[in-house]
């Protein structure tokens, strides 16, 4: 498992990609990675993640977590903005899991130099 690339898709093993942003030893450089990271988190049902890294006004009490849900794949359609120059961005993409999947365009915004998620529009 440990030479396995991460969930999120980029060819790095989960410990060098986003388990150090899950660990809190580094925090993702842009909107982008974020998104990589939270989709990470919802593969390995890391809800304390998904929390910390969602915008204090719009964060949730809980996050109820499915343990039968099968993802299968992230794809990253657009990102605008959210780069380390910007202090709101964008990215669109598409989670595949076993039986559909899910478009989504999320927004990110800058709280205290770290990005967060804001909210997310579901497309068709």
């Amino acid at each position: 498992m440990a030479d396995r690339p991460c969930p999120c898709g980029l060819p790095e093993t989960y410990e060098a990609c986003c388990g150090r942003f899950h660990a809190g030893t580094a925090a993702a450089p842009t909107a982008e990675r974020l998104m990589r990271s939270r989709y990470c988190a919802f593969v390995r049902l890391d809800s304390g993640y998904l929390l910390r890294t969602w915008h204090p006004r719009t964060r949730p009490e809980q996050v109820d977590l499915d343990p039968g849900m099968r993802w299968a794949g992230l794809e990253i359609l657009e990102a605008v903005d959210g780069s380390a120059f910007h202090s709101t961005g964008t990215v669109t993409f598409r989670a595949s899991y076993r039986g559909g999947s899910l478009h989504e365009r999320s927004r990110f915004e800058r709280v205290d130099g770290a990005w967060v998620y804001v909210d997310g529009e579901f497309l068709s």
